[in-house]
């Protein structure tokens, strides 16, 4: 039996195919969970435990479905002597049909139950219905432990008021529970709904609903520091070579060569970069198996780094760059070339401005970068260092932040239940433009800095760090309130 003083166990049953898996994956934040649409998926009963901080909050058991219920509760009903001995006479059948191959299914899902887990029955609300599920109900009743329901629509039909109707005459709390969209505060309502069953469970439960907050606070907290060191990194970012002084003069055929080299090798970083924190933030809200449409991002693909179609959907407007420049200047440094792309990597691929008001005007189709730079090599006699980067415009960095702020807000909002490729389709207005001024201008300094190739200091990093928490709050209150 399960003891009072361990972490809550709930047995997740149901009939075949009513998404019993789905439901296990999101409350346990577990994406590694094998759901199909075929019935039969679950052919033995598997636990999956809650660790935040490596405390077990709470261990769910996906159970294979009902097969025969209804020759199930004919045994039941045909041994029981009186209502007091049916939880004993469940845990009989268990005991006799353990090995019998024509009750192994009920007999997997009947196990945990009878050894104290709590009941989470789900039902699929887009069918009919209909009386074939009331043997299963009536056996789980017969156990006497505590019940739950869920109404979990899978397809396009709503019949959820019969089945709340009818849910209510068998368990004592029935809610509906869209396993692969119902949101983070649907799962915390749960466990507090579990904590009314049991008079035992409800401080545990109480703890995990402040555990998993945290645990989300901290989530996101960490997704800002990982957004900012790719930031950084990806707006600092030079390619060097060494080489002997008689390949770089200037205008010579190996010199172009050397700065096509260094170049795409400087745009593969930043790809590189990018998705490497995409794989850092999925790992960090515990997402393993996430198809993503842009995972191999190519010069032409409408979601490249590089594509016009990006600069349009992330870059900020000129009027933004003018308001929120806060006297940066319109080119930095000296010595700048501002290389301007041809069509083979996409016109006016990044940018829609450089710095400040004026540079935003001037240089609305370019993306700055500091192209080829040669520089002799103290006491390495005929050595000198070729250098390509880094990146000098401002816009570089808003497109990148975007992007990453985009693709987390997905995350964050996905249940460990979907399966569908995830998508990040470009947003119809600008979302910085949206947020108060202090952090709007934090961001705006740091990227300034970094424009400057200037390695941040611990204070700066944290500010940044700070400023794009805000812009993570800013930008979920704006999808918020652009799908009221």
């Amino acid at each position: 039996m399960i003891s009072s003083n361990e972490a809550p166990v709930f047995a997740v049953v149901g009939h075949p195919n009513r998404g019993k898996s789905s439901v296990v994956a999101t409350l346990s934040q577990n994406d590694r969970i094998a759901i199909a649409l075929e019935p039969g998926t679950t052919r033995e009963s598997q636990t999956y435990p809650l660790q935040v901080d490596g405390r077990t909050l709470y261990t769910l058991v996906d159970t294979p479905g009902f097969q025969r219920p209804r020759r199930v509760l004919e045994w039941l009903e045909g041994h029981s002597l009186s209502a007091s001995d049916r939880p004993d006479t469940v845990a009989a059948f268990v005991r006799q049909h353990r090995d019998n191959p024509r009750f192994r299914d009920e007999c997997e899902l009947l196990a945990p139950i009878i050894e104290g887990a709590g009941i989470i029955y789900v039902v699929d609300g887009s069918v009919p219905y209909t009386s074939e599920q009331e043997a299963e109900m009536t056996i789980l009743r017969w156990t006497g432990q505590p019940s739950l329901a869920l109404i979990n629509r899978i397809g396009p039909g709503d019949h959820s008021e019969s089945w709340q109707s009818a849910l209510g005459q068998f368990f004592q709390i029935v809610r509906s529970f869209d396993a692969v969209r119902a949101p983070f505060e649907q799962h915390l309502g749960l466990l507090k709904a579990f904590g009314q069953l049991r008079p035992d469970w409800e401080q545990p439960l109480e703890d995990a609903t402040g555990f998993l907050t945290r645990q989300r606070e901290d989530r996101q907290w960490r997704s800002a520091q990982l957004i900012a060191a790719a930031l950084a990194d990806m707006m600092t970012h030079q390619e060097s070579r060494t080489l002997p002084k008689n390949l770089a003069t200037p205008g010579s055929d190996s010199r172009e060569a050397l700065e096509t080299r260094l170049r795409e090798r400087w745009y593969q970083h930043q790809r590189e970069r990018e998705e490497k924190l995409r794989n850092e933030i999925e790992a960090l809200y515990q997402h393993h198996r996430i198809a993503r449409q842009e995972a191999a991002l190519s010069w032409h693909h409408d979601h490249d780094l590089f594509s016009e179609r990006t600069r349009q959907t992330w870059a900020v407007s000129r009027g933004y760059l003018a308001t929120a420049g806060f006297g940066a200047g319109a080119v930095g440094g000296v010595g700048i070339d501002a290389l301007t792309l041809g069509h083979s990597l996409g016109a006016g691929a990044l940018i829609g401005g450089l710095l400040g008001a004026a540079g935003s005007y001037f240089y609305g189709d370019r993306l700055a970068i500091r192209a080829l730079r040669l520089g002799a090599l103290k006491g390495a006699g005929d050595l000198q260092t070729a250098t390509f980067g880094p990146v000098q415009d401002l816009q570089f960095g808003y497109i990148v932040l975007g992007r990453a702020v985009d693709h987390w807000w997905h995350i964050s909002q996905r249940n460990h239940a979907g399966r569908d490729p995830l998508e990040l389709p470009p947003s119809e207005s600008h979302w910085l433009e949206t947020l108060d001024g202090d952090t709007r201008k934090a961001i705006q300094q740091a990227l300034t800095r970094l424009r400057k190739n200037r390695k941040l200091s611990h204070g700066e990093q944290q500010e940044l760090e700070a400023a794009i928490q805000g812009a993570l709050e800013g930008y979920s209150q704006w999808r918020e309130e652009s799908a009221a």
